[in-house]
């Protein structure tokens, strides 16, 4: 051979050789991938090729993850006809995509029309693509086919599932049967086209769980699917097509996907590259209010109530027997009722996940105003709402039927607008004129008394001037639309037997606590301001002014309030377990408290935390956040209770200064103790503290070591910079943990207690970083770790400019029996 051959012949290897290495992801006409081969994807991302889930020796043509987390299966061809042997074979030809074993075809892409030139490729965002060429195979509107249109269990960032109005196409996720089955489970997730379109969750055939219709920003009735901005989600809703899709966010590098579990979960899933291993950022799990029509018609679930359902203002449960038996399925029917003679009008509820919509009629050009007229003009229209709440809302929907699966008492939930005969609306309001008469009364002479003790101030004691600053706060208060209800005095003295010694559960620098039974049998917390604490009408203030109006199931409800006869009374949801410093500060007790729960509740403490600072309508700063504050309801959900300390800003405030210090040693950051600077970090800081308490079992400021005298965050510090965080641990919740998720807690906790505030994350970055398995950064130096000494405990604990709450305040005793 020459050597012009031998060139010619080396030329040709170096063609063909580039030619199969640029064209790895790709499968053209008369080539065939057999088990045992694969193609990837460009970028490395994904790989196709046949496998075997679980312990199961049947092969599966799917897609899966290559360059993380190997083997992590996204999408099944053949899910419902496995092949029993490695005999399967891939191809292309003028109908797509084939996969067929011994001249079988086992599972093909279905295209209808025939294919000149056919090229199928994978994707680097682990979409398989079928086209006529392979010239712009990234233009989403030149495939033929494409296995995101048929979605398995597994949603990807950019694809859609929904429906196409035109085509009739729908693409859906239907779970695995098992781990070791990928053929259809028993659960899967498609849009409802019919009204104003939502999405089913289905078992079998029944619909097992809706979300909700999407209101803009969000599924009624849930959370923002993204509070925390990893990803960027959308709704598209139009004469074409709905459906929905998710992408991420510039410049970030996270790795998610949307998983359909086979026990119908729904599950956001991180990568984390620190350990390997896929996090759930958020997991949807099917609990009793979330049941499809639980509460049957005209019947609303709240999660906190026992029971669990009840019905609507002016109805009834249809059949009372089977309701006292706990079965709701029947509902609720109309005390009076309503037809196209009856005179009506509309009863508004807040919080509450609008009811199915598969039979309701949506305009989305006219407003709140043009909505309430169009039902009020048709007799058969039985409430409205928006149909979007952004921007202080637009749109409308309107139902025409019973309605039903209505979930309440949500801080996620919506504005629904019922409609009532006139006669309910005025038996509603019949007690109404009486108490108005009260309260205009009691404001008269508020004001007369106020403008009196104004033209004499000079000449009045002290005592009166007190009382007259009292007044007008409290007349202050009256004047604003609180929407908390004003409680009789006659109907506390009867619930608690007259402020009973033996109701009593506990008393603060404010006053006693007190346990009270209402008539219909409801418990609730009272808390009776001493008339001779001005920390006492300032708490009383505070509460009011801040928290009337929040709904979050990690914070207390205030249920409402009394004024009468210079009474300063606040009325609490009444919590069955104790407060959370009882529980992981006794030796005993906190035996029965293992890491699930403990994590449970640092989870709930975050979420209701970041509520304060970023959803609620206030920006409210905690202030005395810690252990004595968080409450237990019966199934040891926390609650953040006592904001008698709060501060609320309004619009976009962030921070303040002041010269009252307030709160409780141990738990104040060092630019708040020392300089009176407020602000979100401020509880942060108090956060983190707590972190570290809740897994060490031990109090920051009364802790002791035999080697050094730092309190627990300097010692939780040193641990962490000697890697020796098992020093800290809680024996107690050794057996019961995931030590990394343990170590993980405890880092979060020393990156909100820095010294700087400008370090500390704030609380969306808290609940990120505890419900993913994101990279963590290094904590820096924390706040108020220094040793000190021992036997300067009580000049430590002196208090001389610090106005700090009692240590028996209300949180630590609305739950005790």
């Amino acid at each position: 051979m020459d050597v012009t051959s031998i060139i010619l012949l080396f030329c040709s290897t170096l063609l063909t050789t580039f030619m199969y290495s640029v064209a790895v992801d790709t499968i053209r006409v008369n080539q065939t991938i057999r088990d045992g081969e694969t193609i990837i994807s460009a970028g490395g991302d994904f790989e196709l090729g046949f496998f075997s889930p679980g312990s199961s020796t049947n092969r599966y043509l799917g897609i899966w993850y290559k360059s993380i987390s190997n083997g992590t299966v996204v999408w099944v061809a053949n899910r419902d006809t496995p092949i029993s042997n490695s005999a399967g074979v891939l191809m292309v030809n003028d109908k797509g995509i084939i996969l067929q074993t011994d001249d079988r075809i086992i599972w093909s892409s279905n295209i209808t029309i025939s294919l000149k030139n056919p090229v199928a490729r994978l994707l680097d965002s682990g979409n398989l693509v079928v086209r006529e060429d392979d010239n712009d195979i990234n233009n989403a509107e030149n495939f033929i086919w494409q296995s995101f249109d048929h979605a398995v269990d597994t949603m990807l960032p950019t694809m859609k599932v929904g429906l196409n109005l035109v085509t009739g196409l729908e693409s859906y996720v239907t779970s695995w049967k098992s781990v070791d089955d990928p053929s259809r489970g028993s659960f899967s997730n498609r849009i409802n086209p019919n009204g104003f379109p939502q999405y089913f969750i289905s078992k079998g055939s029944a619909k097992w769980f809706r979300t909700g219709p999407w209101v803009g920003n969000q599924y009624s009735g849930y959370p923002k699917s993204n509070p925390n901005g990893i990803y960027k989600d959308r709704f598209v809703f139009n004469k074409k097509q709905i459906y929905y899709e998710f992408d991420l966010v510039n410049n970030t590098s996270a790795v998610i996907r949307f998983k359909l579990t086979p026990n119908g979960e729904i599950k956001l899933l991180v990568w984390n590259y620190e350990n390997q291993i896929w996090k759930a950022y958020i997991t949807l799990t099917v609990t009793d209010c979330d049941l499809y029509g639980l509460c049957g018609a005209y019947g609303i679930c709240n999660i906190n109530s026992s029971p669990r359902c009840e019905c609507m203002k002016g109805f009834i449960p249809k059949y009372p027997e089977k309701w006292k038996a706990v079965d709701w399925s029947s509902g609720c029917v109309r005390k009076t009722r309503l037809d196209c003679e009856t005179e009506a009008d509309f009863i508004k509820y807040s919080g509450v996940k609008l009811p199915d919509t598969q039979h309701s009629l949506y305009d989305m050009r006219i407003n709140l105003e043009e909505c309430r007229r169009l039902c009020l003009k048709n007799c058969s229209c039985t409430a409205y709402a928006n149909a979007d709440v952004r921007s202080g809302g637009s749109g409308c929907i309107l139902w025409f039927d019973d309605l039903t699966d209505i979930k309440g008492y949500t801080e996620y939930g919506q504005d629904i607008y019922v409609k009532m005969p006139e006669s309910e609306l005025v038996n509603n309001r019949r007690s109404i004129p009486k108490r108005l008469i009260v309260i205009i009364l009691s404001a008269t002479v508020l004001v007369l008394i106020s403008l009196y003790i104004v033209r004499k101030r000079k000449q009045r004691e002290e005592e009166n001037l007190k009382f007259s600053s009292e007044g007008v706060a409290l007349k202050n208060i009256e004047s604003e639309e609180w929407e908390l209800p004003q409680v009789d005095f006659k109907r506390i003295v009867k619930a608690t037997d007259n402020f009973s010694q033996d109701n009593k559960l506990g008393e603060g620098g404010y006053g006693p606590v007190y346990k009270g039974i209402l008539i219909d049998g409801q418990e609730i917390a009272v808390k009776r301001l001493s008339k001779n604490s001005g920390q006492g009408l300032d708490e009383f203030i505070t509460e009011i002014s801040c928290i009337a109006k929040l709904q979050h199931r990690n914070l207390v409800t205030l249920l409402g309030c009394c004024t009468e006869k210079g009474e300063r009374i606040l009325i609490y949801e009444y919590m069955a377990n104790k407060s959370l410093d009882s529980f992981i500060f006794d030796e005993e007790i906190r035996k029965s408290i293992n890491w699930p729960e403990r994590y449970n509740i640092i989870i709930g403490i975050a979420r209701g935390l970041l509520y304060l600072h970023q959803d609620s309508k206030l920006r409210i700063i905690h202030r005395d956040l810690k252990a004595s504050n968080i409450l237990l309801d019966h199934e040891m959900n926390p609650k953040i209770s006592d904001f008698g300390m709060a501060r609320c800003f309004k619009g976009g405030q962030m921070e303040a200064n002041t010269s009252r210090i307030v709160g409780t040693y141990g738990y104040m950051s060092p630019e708040y103790a020392i300089d009176g600077q407020i602000s979100v970090k401020s509880d942060v800081y108090s956060f983190g503290v707590l972190l570290i308490e809740m897994v060490s079992g031990k109090k920051n400021r009364l802790f002791s070591h035999p080697h050094h005298n730092l309190n627990l965050v300097g010692h939780a510090w040193k641990s962490y910079n000697e890697d020796m965080l098992l020093d800290i641990i809680d024996e107690v919740i050794l057996d019961s943990s995931d030590q990394m998720e343990v170590f993980r807690v405890i880092q979060i906790g020393l990156l909100c207690v820095q010294e700087d505030p400008v370090d500390r994350p704030v609380m969306s970055q808290v609940v990120l970083m505890l419900s993913s398995n994101m990279i963590l950064q290094h904590p820096k130096k924390p706040g108020f770790f220094l040793e000190r000494r021992l036997q300067d405990t009580d000049k430590l604990l002196r208090k001389p400019k610090f106005s700090s709450g009692n240590e028996l305040t209300l949180s630590s005793v609305l739950a005790r029996q």
